[in-house]
């Protein structure tokens, strides 16, 4: 459950969900105006492309959800596991979203829809990426889920029922972290362009950075506990 999660993914969870933030308000302020860390109204727009015969919009929109989807299964591929455990290759994954987001940035300022394609595939890895710990779904691209935990939360207590407290710390953090990603990332639009997912492209390397040296560091600890 989500009281038995560490440190290390309440911070990561916070800095992921500002990182989508950033990259989803750039999408949408974008020559594309395009949603790109979930899929939900890109697949209602490829439905109404559909229904119109539109075939360039429906093949767009179909090629955005298709780097969604290659960016989960890279992540699959790379992590090798559903359940956040520390010593995966989260790491390699981080570096390789930060890898796509700076890719998209040269793509994007040219008007290259396959700009929007890296910046979807980098969401879909980073998604795939923080699924669950301990049978709790963590998810850091969209914030449907989270408003509806707290919706059910906010039932519960009218109820006189108990809440799950760390769950609704989660939402919260989660929302917030959103936000002001969301924040950050139209005010760097403003002043930098397409140049402003180089911003949530370095902080996913630094994020990789941070891991790598806690998730050393716990394995020496670990080591030095075993040698006594």
């Amino acid at each position: 459950m989500i009281s038995k999660l560490p440190r290390w993914i309440w911070a990561g969870a916070w800095a992921l969900a500002f990182i989508a933030g950033m990259i989803n308000v750039v999408g949408l302020l974008g020559f594309e105006h395009q949603a790109v860390t979930h899929l939900t109204g890109t697949t209602s727009m490829l439905a109404a492309a559909l229904a119109s015969l539109d075939v360039s919009a429906a093949l767009h929109l179909a090629a955005v959800i298709g780097s969604f989807v290659s960016g989960t299964v890279l992540s699959g591929f790379i992590v090798q596991d559903s359940t956040l455990q520390l010593g995966r290759r989260y790491g390699i994954a981080l570096v390789l979203e930060s890898a796509l987001l700076f890719g998209a940035v040269p793509l994007l300022w040219h008007r290259q829809p396959i700009g929007i394609y890296f910046a979807s595939c980098a969401c879909g890895l980073q998604n795939a990426m923080v699924s669950t710990y301990s049978g709790t779904v963590v998810r850091t691209t969209h914030l449907s889920g989270m408003f509806t935990d707290l919706g059910i939360f906010l039932g519960h207590a009218l109820r006189g029922l108990p809440v799950d407290q760390r769950r609704l710390r989660m939402c919260f953090l989660i929302i917030s972290a959103f936000l002001c990603g969301g924040i950050a990332g139209a005010l760097s639009f403003q002043h930098l362009g397409y140049t402003a997912l180089a911003i949530p492209g370095s902080l996913t390397a630094l994020t990789a950075l941070a891991y790598g040296a806690y998730s050393l560091h716990q394995r020496r600890r670990s080591s030095q506990r075993h040698h006594h």
